[in-house]
């Protein structure tokens, strides 16, 4: 709700009016005519038509003081003065002439130079260096437009330094801005670059006041705004006799907060309305969008501080808010950033609560009423609309919005945008850096709104997140709206897995009182539905059960969860989420045994993934393993001679896992072969028998399934091969020729074993085992070729026996020579170990030539180390003579 604006605000605001004469003390015979004005600081000068220079003191605005009045001249008008406080002087224009004062008026006024016929003056509004005790001004006489330096020096004198700026004729005007003087002239003022103001008459004065431009004439002020020439304001001013309005400020005209407008015989002191009077001013009329207005310029223009501008937009927020205009409030809301999340609460719930502690006693400008529950705020709101109608009939204005008097909204509409509102500022405020306490209310009632429109999604979008809210709060509200999911998502978040499973397990067997309820209504509609949510139910529970390291609890919901699903199951038991792993022993014995599926790929995992070496849960697995191969079987005899497409996809599911079995049963050495033995003893698992009989070490049943069973033969060879033995080959063999129980012999499979392994194999072994039914052309060849390679290596070996004793009778011979060797020893001959002269002792030679007395010789025996440190068992030695040479 809210009006539209007037077209003016006030920008100024009355503090006096002054009478100079009668301040003065001037009879009323000789009446003062104001023809100048200028202010600095609280230092207000007049000067008039007869002479005079008056001075007051604006110290206390209201109570103006007039301090001092000095004459001039009777004849010389005053045309402008100002105030120079760089220098300490006061510079007067007076009928053509530019004179200096003190700026308290307590010595005669003195001539600048010897200037005559001055057109106009005007000052620098500030020095280049604020500190510096200097000033300059510009000056138009005639046709020269002069630039004075002021430079304050030691005894209060002024040193004075004119130069000429240029040739200008007809100056009626000057003004300095920033590093700039502008020229005024009789034949015209330029051509404007930015955006004008124009005038409906000749302004008397024209001021600048930051932020605003101030326009004198035709008995009226106006003011209008500095950076966009807006309008603002417009003071009426009755004058009295002939004269111009006048309007002055401090020279600087930032920070100014006095403007002065004299007339001839009155002087009228304003003072500038500070921006927070003014959008308070505006918000008061409920005129929000001159508020807004003023608050954009405002902050533009750098004149309002951060902070206000965030205690602003809550304050329009808050009155928005009781107005009903809730999603402009909360976009005020969202814009302030010192507002906290807590000052809604109140909308929320009624006080008092868990939070009420948190809400800020904030008052703002005592503009709206304190919070309250959102639905008393829209009653009152629809009170007011109703009351405004009545009055609208009755042909009074009233501030209330003309879209809610032409199509007033509902109660129900209105609590569902506001709820939806304040949705979406508490959301925003979820990203701010709040304390715990606050951010367990924005998430808890948020919730609450949730709820109270019901948004499933976002309900459980935020159960299911990481929140703050306050379980207690909810608890028992989720639970009697029927918003189960929500509940058990919420138990989850916040770790209380126990209660979150029962919700879901709940769910997941009768979930018709569920979520769906509606839906699982419609007939055939709700089997799908059922089973839909059944699967949503389990996979929400596996996700808490896979991070759970409790076992009981696990345990105790894995029997549902595998009933709906036995892959989500699997995935409970083998996650890797957990801190503790589940007790193989308990999850075992827990385990379905109807559902081999989950038990043998949890024993897979246990084995495969996590290296147990425990022989119970191998040989446990291969027993689960072994019985569902014998399955397999079965349904392979089932199904053989049908084609692919008729075979059933669980029947292909169970065939695999004999190939499965093949492979743990050879790679694991930890399970009781004789166990899995007595399971398929009676089957037709011939392969997983024979890797059993061999894990056994039996080898000749080995070789009888291989070769008589499987028929096998490339199988049956390399187990030969690797037994080692040439009689695994000649046992093989006898298999091959007498296969026993009525079986025909396999003459083929013998050729190929002979042909591949006879050359290696005892002829008369193989000649007794040859049954005399076998046909001599099949095996002629190859028999004939083992009789040859037979007499090669009877040959070769005596060939290498013949070599190994002639090397054997030359090294003897050798040796023989070595030891008869005669040695000439000298009175000089020393031992090679001890050191000691040899004389007549006995000794001993080493091959290598050294010679060692017979002690040290007996003190090495064992050694096998010449005298001189060489070992003749590691570092071998030969002679040239030791060759084989005969």
């Amino acid at each position: 709700m809210g009006s539209q604006p007037p077209a003016s605000r006030a920008a100024l605001e009355p503090l006096a009016t002054l009478d100079p004469a009668a301040l003065a003390g001037v009879p009323a015979s000789s009446p003062l005519t104001v023809r100048a004005a200028a202010l600095s600081a609280h230092l207000l000068y007049l000067g008039t038509g007869g002479g005079k220079l008056l001075l007051f003191s604006l110290q206390d605005p209201s109570n103006p003081e007039f301090l001092r009045l000095l004459p001039i001249g009777a004849t010389i008008p005053v045309s402008a003065i100002l105030p120079l406080p760089s220098v300490a002087r006061l510079l007067v224009h007076a009928d053509g002439l530019l004179l200096l004062a003190d700026p308290l008026l307590t010595r005669p006024v003195r001539r600048l130079g010897s200037l005559r016929n001055v057109a106009a003056v005007a000052a620098r509004r500030a020095s280049a260096d604020p500190g510096s005790p200097s000033c300059s001004i510009a000056v138009s006489v005639g046709k020269k437009l002069l630039r004075v330096d002021l430079t304050l020096q030691d005894g209060d004198e002024l040193d004075v330094q004119t130069r000429e700026i240029a040739a200008v004729e007809g100056v009626k005007a000057l003004a300095w801005v920033d590093d700039s003087v502008f020229v005024a002239t009789a034949t015209g003022f330029g051509q404007p670059v930015g955006s004008s103001l124009v005038f409906n008459t000749t302004p008397d004065c024209i001021a600048e006041v930051f932020p605003y431009v101030i326009v004198a004439g035709d008995s009226k002020v106006d003011v209008y705004r500095r950076r966009n020439g807006a309008h603002l304001q417009t003071i009426p001013v009755a004058r009295t006799g002939q004269g111009v309005l006048i309007v002055a400020s401090d020279d600087d005209g930032i920070g100014t907060e006095l403007v002065v407008i004299a007339t001839a015989y009155k002087v009228f002191c304003y003072h500038k309305v500070s921006t927070v009077e003014q959008i308070k001013a505006s918000l008061r009329r409920k005129n929000y969008k001159e508020a807004i207005s003023l608050l954009e310029e405002f902050e533009t223009d750098g004149e309002i501080s951060k902070d206000m501008i965030s205690f602003v937009h809550a304050q329009l927020g808050f009155l928005l808010f009781f107005d009903l205009r809730f999603e402009d409030a909360v976009n005020h809301f969202l814009l302030s950033e010192t507002m906290q999340p807590s000052e809604i609460f109140p909308f929320i719930m009624r006080d008092p609560n868990r939070w009420s502690d948190l809400v800020p006693r904030k008052r703002y400008w005592g503009l709206h009423p304190p919070p309250k529950p959102l639905e008393e705020v829209i009653d009152d709101g629809l009170v007011i609309v109703q009351q405004a109608l009545f009055l609208k009939k009755a042909g009074v204005d009233t501030v209330v919005d003309e879209d809610f008097l032409s199509n007033p909204p509902s109660r129900t509409d209105l609590l569902e945008l506001a709820i939806r509102n304040i949705i979406r500022y508490l959301c925003a405020s979820r990203v701010k850096n709040l304390s715990s306490l606050e951010m367990e209310g924005v998430d808890t009632f948020l919730m609450y709104l949730y709820r109270a429109l019901d948004l499933v999604d976002d309900m459980e979008r935020l159960a299911s997140s990481q929140n703050s809210c306050v379980v207690d709060e909810l608890e028992s509200l989720l639970d009697d709206s029927g918003h189960l999911r929500t509940l058990a998502f919420l138990y989850g978040s916040k770790g209380m897995r126990s209660k979150a499973l029962a919700i879901w397990r709940i769910l997941a067997r009768n979930y018709i009182a569920g979520l769906w309820k509606d839906q699982s209504e419609n007939g055939s509609c709700g089997t799908s539905v059922d089973k839909r949510s059944e699967e949503i139910a389990a996979r929400e529970a596996a996700k808490i059960l896979k991070t759970s390291s409790d076992e009981d609890l696990v345990l105790e919901h894995l029997g549902w969860v595998a009933d709906i699903d036995q892959e989500l199951a699997i995935a409970v038991l083998t996650s890797e989420m957990r801190e503790n792993q589940l007790s193989p022993e308990k999850v075992v014995a827990a385990v379905d045994t109807e559902k081999v599926v989950i038990h043998q790929r949890y024993l897979q995992w246990l084995i495969e993934d996590q290296g147990c070496d425990d022989p119970h849960y191998h040989t446990s697995y291969a027993l689960s393993l072994a019985k569902s191969a014998i399955e397999a079987v079965h349904m392979e005899s089932k199904y053989r001679g049908k084609g692919d497409r008729e075979i059933d996809s669980d029947a292909q599911f169970i065939y695999l896992l004999r190939e499965k079995l093949q492979l743990f049963l050879q790679a694991s050495d930890l399970y009781d072969p004789e166990d899995v033995l007595d399971v398929i003893a009676e089957s037709e698992l011939w392969l997983e028998k024979a890797i059993l009989y061999r894990k056994m070490g039996q080898e000749n049943i080995v070789l009888q399934i291989l070769a008589l069973k499987l028929e096998d033969s490339e199988a049956a060879e390399q187990y030969c091969a690797e037994i080692g033995r040439d009689d695994a080959y000649i046992q093989l063999l006898g298999l091959y020729l007498d296969p026993q129980n009525g079986k025909e012999p396999m003459f083929t499979a013998a050729v190929r074993l002979l042909h591949n392994h006879g050359e290696s194999l005892d002829p008369m072994q193989v000649l007794e085992r040859l049954s005399p039914d076998m046909p001599l052309q099949l095996a002629s060849d190859t028999i004939l070729r083992m009789l040859r390679a037979r007499v090669h290596h009877h040959r070769q070996g005596q060939i290498v026996h013949n070599l190994s004793h002639a090397t054997n009778l030359d090294a003897r011979l050798t040796r023989l020579e070595e030891r008869s060797r005669h040695v000439q020893l000298t009175d000089e001959s020393i031992c090679d170990s001890c050191r000691a002269r040899l004389g007549t002792k006995l000794f001993v030679m080493y091959p290598d030539d050294s010679v060692v007395c017979y002690r040290c010789y007996r003190n090495q025996q064992g050694d096998s180390t010449s005298g001189r440190g060489r070992s003749l068992r590691k570092d071998v030695m030969f002679k040239q003579s030791w060759l084989v040479s005969r």
